[in-house]
C-alpha cells in the first residue's frame, strides 16, 4: 500500500534516501515515500550501463514486472534510453508530455503498468560521472487522474540528493557493504569517512594518491588546498555537526598544476548506514573530471553539483557562451530571476564571478553520451 507522508517529513526522507544508497533493501520503502510526495502508487530505481539495466529496486506493486523487464530481455526492445539520448532533459518529466503517443502505445513498460491500473508515469534520468544512468520512475493510478507539474515540484528539490544516492548505488553495485574498508574499496572512488566533528577515521588508497588536493589539518581533520572549496567543505561539516542540511554537498575544486578539476561529494551516513561504516558520520568521495572546451549538459551538472534543474539549465547556457540576458530567455525566466539563479550557482560552485564559473564547468563536459546528444 502506498504510504502517506507530509512535506514536514522531507528532512527525514532525505536521511533515508542516503541510507538506502548503502543498504539497497531499504529502497522500496524510500521509493514508496518519494512517490507519496507526488501522489504516486509505485516507484522504481534503476542503474543503467549504456542502455542495459544492470540493477534495480522497486516497490511491491511493480516489482514483478520490473524484474521481468530486466531479466527477460524486454529491455532490449525498449527505446526509452535511446530516446533520452536523442532528447535529453533535466529534472523530472511526465511521460505523457515527453514521449509521443505512438511511442507509449508500443512501449512495453508503460503497457505493463497500464495492466496494473497505472496510467500516469513520471520520472527522471540522471547521468553519472562514470557513464551510468540513475533512473527514477513513478506511477500513478488511472483513477487518480494525470500527473500535473505541482505533483513533482518537491521531487525537483530532492533531485541533487537523488543524484548522489544514485552515484553511490551505482558504484556499490547495490550490494550491501559489510564493513567500512570493503565499502570504500567497492566504491571504486577516492574516498574517506569522517566523524561529524570532522575527524578522519579512514582513507582509501585512491584518495591518498591525491596529495595536491589536500592540506595537513589539525586533530586529524580534512582540509582542501583550494581556499574556496575548503570553505564550502568546512561549512558543510559544520552544518552536519549542527544537524542542519547544508546548502552544498557537492564541492568543486579547481584544477591545480598537475591535477585536474575534482568534485568532492559529501554524503551523510544516516541511520543504519552509520553502523555499516563503524560509527562514521560522513563519507567524502572524489570525482575527477578532465578539462574540455565542450559544454556540459544540465543533466551532468545536476549529478555533479547541488544545482536544481533550473539552475543547471542557466549554468549550461552561460557555459555555451550565452549572455545572462540570452540565457534567461532560453530558460524562459526573467533577467531579474536569472540574476538570483546565478548568485546561487556561484555560491554552490564556490566561484566568485561568471568567468570562473565558465572555466570550472567546462571541466565537467566529457562524462557521458547525454552530453554528446545535446551537441
Amino acid at each position: 500500500m502506498r504510504s502517506s507522508i507530509s512535506h514536514d517529513d522531507v528532512p527525514a526522507l532525505i536521511d533515508r534516501l542516503y541510507e538506502a544508497a548503502f543498504l539497497p533493501e531499504l529502497w522500496p520503502g524510500v521509493l514508496d515515500d518519494l512517490g507519496s510526495l507526488s501522489g504516486s502508487h509505485a516507484g522504481t530505481m534503476f542503474v543503467f550501463d549504456g542502455i542495459r539495466p544492470i540493477r534495480f529496486r522497486a516497490t511491491e506493486l511493480v516489482r514483478e514486472i520490473t524484474e521481468r523487464f530486466c531479466s527477460s530481455g524486454q529491455w532490449m526492445e525498449s527505446g526509452r534510453i535511446p530516446y533520452y539520448h536523442r532528447h535529453p532533459f533535466t529534472g523530472f518529466i511526465i511521460a505523457q508530455d515527453y514521449y509521443p503517443p505512438e511511442f507509449l502505445a508500443a512501449d512495453i513498460p508503460f503497457q505493463n503498468k497500464r495492466k496494473l491500473g497505472l496510467n500516469g508515469e513520471m520520472g527522471t534520468i540522471i547521468p553519472m560521472p562514470g557513464g551510468e544512468l540513475a533512473v527514477y520512475v513513478f506511477g500513478k493510478r488511472e483513477s487518480d487522474g494525470p500527473y500535473v507539474r505541482n505533483d513533482i515540484k518537491v521531487l525537483e528539490l530532492l533531485h541533487p540528493h537523488m543524484a548522489r544516492a544514485g552515484l553511490i548505488a551505482a558504484r556499490l553495485g547495490m550490494e550491501r557493504a559489510q564493513a567500512m574498508v570493503s565499502a570504500l574499496a567497492a566504491l571504486g572512488l577516492p574516498a574517506a569517512v569522517m566523524t561529524v566533528a570532522g575527524r578522519v577515521l579512514a582513507v582509501n588508497s585512491l584518495l591518498e594518491d591525491m596529495p595536491r588536493l589536500f592540506l595537513p589539518a589539525a586533530f586529524g581533520g580534512l582540509a582542501i588546498a583550494d581556499e574556496r572549496a575548503n570553505q564550502l567543505l568546512q561549512e558543510t561539516v559544520a552544518a552536519s555537526r549542527g544537524d542542519r542540511e547544508p546548502l552544498v554537498r557537492s564541492i568543486p575544486v579547481a584544477a591545480r598544476e598537475g591535477s585536474p578539476p575534482v568534485i568532492l561529494h559529501v554524503v551523510p551516513l544516516r541511520r543504519a548506514a552509520h553502523d555499516v561504516f563503524s560509527g562514521a558520520d560522513i563519507l567524502v568521495a572524489a570525482t575527477a573530471v578532465s578539462a574540455t572546451a565542450l559544454v556540459p549538459s544540465p543533466g551532468i551538472l545536476t549529478g555533479l553539483f547541488d544545482l536544481t534543474p533550473a539552475e543547471a539549465r542557466l549554468a549550461s547556457a552561460l557555459v555555451a557562451g550565452r549572455t545572462l540576458k540570452e540565457a534567461a530567455a532560453e530558460c524562459g525566466i526573467t533577467v531579474k530571476s536569472s540574476r538570483g539563479y546565478l548568485a546561487r550557482v556561484l555560491h554552490k560552485t564556490g566561484t566568485g564571478q561568471q568567468s570562473q564559473l565558465v572555466a570550472l564547468l567546462k571541466g565537467a563536459g566529457p562524462l557521458g553520451s547525454a552530453l554528446n546528444a545535446q551537441r
